[in-house]
């Protein structure tokens, strides 16, 4: 009888375990990454004819955290490659990931305290991811180098412009599912772990840009959701100059102003804003001020604007097509482009199947062609020709 209790409740863990193994991953990314379900305008047919001949760029996604195939067509989250092919996309920038703090929120945030970790484990990743910050960011990175030997030449790697120029010839020349191409980047250089060596191993393993620092202050630089919001430390300061002479774009978003002051003042190369919005039409705080957008055109770069909440104050893809309108006349149109966070644990009004409703809201807020050729894409890929080359094979700011 005890033989036979014992058999039993070790088939109920049996049973457990796979049901949070199986199942808890998917129902914590549904419940994260949504569609809110609200009706969106018609599609003309000059858009979906503009639509189709642009070289569209997303700056900013957070897929690379979930456990599900980067090559099938989803059920749950925001992008995959079917819908990168869907919505015409020629390059997507994959971030990666390391650490977001408990009751995470926009205003103050402790670092301590993970709930990366058990995303980690609950998706069953290798046992060195559970803890350490570095080896999340290095399994990120092979799981879309799997991702892309997998593809047969559907996604591939950019790393440099010579890479970006083959993508981008493909493209033209391809008759019918052209190539994605993909760049690796960090959401917050915490999983550095305090060891600046790390960052060339992160360049080695093909990453391209990085933020310093996402939800909370570390040892680089302060965060607009951090407790202290301070700027650069001496460490934030030589990484960003290891950066920019290793050729790796430098991202603010999530940076303080105190942050982002600091890196606007100290760069040499085009820093992008990969996601987020304006304080003009939205007034959260990790969107830019006026003084800030003025400060990234000043170095060349570009802001990528979002399509949630706290990015545009709506879902409405017109309310993105007015936070770019804003960004453009105030610094010019050379300076807007997309930066969706998809998969990041936001609700959207369209995925990335659906980017032709963002060309839409441009065309109704009086864009020009060439003016949305350059914002969904042009404009990323100038700064990303720019910023991927070594310091020491080129100049600085244009």
């Amino acid at each position: 009888m005890i033989r036979k209790i014992g058999i039993a409740l070790a088939l109920l863990l049996v049973l457990g375990a796979v049901s949070f193994f199986g199942f808890a991953p998917g129902i914590a990314e549904r419940s994260m990454n949504k569609l809110d379900g609200e009706p969106l305008p018609q599609i003309s047919a000059e858009a979906r004819a503009l639509h189709a001949t642009l070289t569209i760029v997303d700056l900013h996604s957070d897929t690379l955290m979930w456990q599900r195939s980067l090559l099938a067509q989803g059920d749950r989250g925001h992008m995959d490659l079917p819908r990168l092919q869907q919505g015409h996309v020629a390059l997507q920038v994959f971030s990666s990931v390391t650490k977001t703090p408990k009751n995470q929120n926009y205003d103050s945030n402790s670092a301590e305290g993970d709930n990366i970790t058990m995303l980690a484990i609950g998706q069953l990743q290798p046992m060195k991811t559970w803890f350490s910050l570095f080896d999340r960011s290095m399994y990120h990175a092979a799981k879309l180098d799997r991702a892309v030997a997998a593809s047969d030449g559907a996604l591939v790697r950019v790393t440099d412009t010579a890479s970006l120029e083959t993508l981008l010839r493909e493209r033209a020349k391809a008759k019918a599912r052209p190539p994605v191409g993909a760049i690796f980047s960090a959401e917050g250089l915490h999983s550095l772990e305090g060891d600046i060596a790390n960052l060339d191993r992160l360049y080695g393993a093909g990453m391209r840009m990085a933020g310093l620092a996402h939800f909370f202050d570390n040892e680089l630089a302060g965060s607009m959701h951090g407790e202290r919001k301070g700027g650069l430390t001496d460490f934030g300061r030589k990484v960003v100059r290891r950066m920019e002479e290793l050729g790796m774009v430098v991202d603010i978003a999530h940076c303080s102003r105190a942050c982002v002051a600091d890196i606007l003042a100290m760069a040499r190369r085009p820093v992008v804003s990969s996601h987020g919005g304006v304080q003009a039409t939205c007034k959260v705080n990790r969107n830019l001020t006026d003084a800030e957008i003025r400060g990234v055109a000043a170095t060349g770069g570009v802001i990528g604007i979002g399509y949630w909440d706290g990015a545009i104050c709506s879902t409405d893809p017109r309310a993105a097509a007015r936070a770019m309108k804003h960004v453009r006349d105030l610094v010019g149109i050379r300076h807007v482009a997309l930066g969706s966070d998809y998969d990041g644990a936001t609700t959207v009004r369209f995925d990335t199947a659906n980017l032709v409703h963002v060309t839409q809201a441009l065309m109704d807020e009086g864009f020009t062609p060439d003016e949305i050729r350059a914002v969904m894409g042009g404009n990323a890929l100038r700064v990303l020709q720019q910023g991927l080359v070594p310091m020491a094979q080129g100049g600085g700011r244009p």
